[in-house]
């Protein structure tokens, strides 16, 4: 079983951003296969992106984030109408946990645990 989760901290206020619909991909010889999507909840999470039984094999996944909406429910401008996180698995059925701190201008990411 390989798993996918992830995260949303909005820095700016320093709380969970809820709200956020992002899609969980597969990039393969320039192409995009999406494998599961979801919306985070209240406390900023996306929890099930695959079913359990989901074994990933090695490659390139992308997690976007539609951040643009979240922001302006606030009234706030942001610079980016998304932002795509990139990154590579191996084929080990590891937990693969991978948080967005957020503001308006700007982001960061990191492999979590």
């Amino acid at each position: 079983m390989s798993q996918i989760t992830s995260h949303i901290l909005d820095t700016s206020v320093g709380k969970p951003a809820a709200g956020i619909p992002v899609t969980l991909s597969t990039r393969s010889t320039g192409h995009c296969t999406v494998l599961g999507s979801g919306i985070t909840d209240s406390d900023g999470r996306v929890r099930d992106f695959l079913d359990d039984d989901v074994v990933l094999p090695e490659g390139i996944y992308c997690l976007k984030f539609e951040t643009e909406p979240y922001f302006a429910s606030r009234s706030v401008r942001t610079f980016y109408p998304h932002v795509e996180i990139v990154f590579h698995i191996s084929a080990d059925g590891q937990h693969y946990h991978v948080p967005l701190l957020l503001n308006p201008f700007g982001y960061s990411t990191y492999r979590g645990s």
